[in-house]
């Protein structure tokens, strides 16, 4: 399988698409199976943050277009790029809280695959682009993921240009939370992904779960449903072992209940 999965202590497990002669890309195979390891890590209850990463010269260029090229009819295009939005979703919708790690290329679907991720780092000569309008095929599904980070004026730039943007860029965009050095880029994810594993498990994921619902309610659909994700959440064993924590000045023991 062209997808590895390696797991460290303390509840932090890696995802590695290994297929460097695509660029990693996302073909019918490698989108199938990082569907399976995604869903398999949502209910493995050690898992606590998911990193994911490519091997090779980059992260992943997109879609394999030798495949695209040779399924010539609608419903097999149809069914690639639904099993595209199929996976990005499991990563939105997922519980456990996802952090792209990325170097090189992270083009058209590999793109959104960055954007579909809660977090994202790279190093500092990453590139990122939707340029399906170079080659005739606007970047269409690509465009929900990173059009839902960073605002309509450079969203625009990028499918209409299909020029590729620096990682600084991309930072100072919000489609990325920062990059560094490429010795620096994984002791910083790490430090990231250790820092959200040492929280409970539960608040993470009713946290995850409402941030992205609420974002695409009105303001006051958002606050009445917040309220309520508020309040079942206060009425975890957690919430009242973190409260008491902070006010006994101790380090709290997370249940995940």
């Amino acid at each position: 399988m062209n997808i590895k999965v390696k797991n460290l202590s303390g509840g932090i497990s890696i995802i590695t698409i290994d297929e460097p002669k695509t660029y990693n890309s996302l073909s019918f195979k490698n989108l199938n199976n990082l569907i399976k390891v995604f869903k398999n890590l949502d209910k493995d209850k050690k898992t606590k943050v998911i990193i994911l990463e490519g091997s090779g010269k980059g992260f992943s260029a997109g879609h394999n277009l030798k495949e695209v090229k040779n399924l010539k009819v609608r419903n097999k295009y149809q069914k690639l790029f639904n099993l595209c939005s199929k996976l990005m979703l499991q990563i939105v919708e997922g519980r456990k809280p996802v952090i792209a790690k990325v170097h090189g290329a992270a083009y058209a679907a590999g793109c959104q695959l960055v954007a579909s991720c809660d977090l994202a780092y790279s190093t500092n000569d990453a590139l990122f682009a939707t340029p399906g309008v170079n080659i005739g095929l606007f970047c269409s599904t690509p465009m929900v993921a990173v059009s839902r980070k960073i605002n309509r004026k450079p969203m625009m730039k990028m499918l209409l240009t299909g020029e590729p943007i620096k990682a600084n860029y991309a930072k100072e965009i919000g489609l990325i939370n920062d990059c560094f050095t490429k010795s620096r880029l994984n002791i910083e994810v790490l430090k990231v992904a250790k820092k959200i594993a040492s929280k409970s498990n539960l608040t993470i994921k009713i946290g995850k779960q409402a941030f992205y619902k609420q974002l695409e309610m009105p303001l006051k659909k958002a606050y009445a449903y917040t309220s309520k994700m508020m309040t079942l959440n206060m009425m975890a064993m957690d919430a009242k072992e973190g409260i008491s924590a902070f006010l006994e000045k101790r380090e709290p023991k997370w249940k995940n209940k």
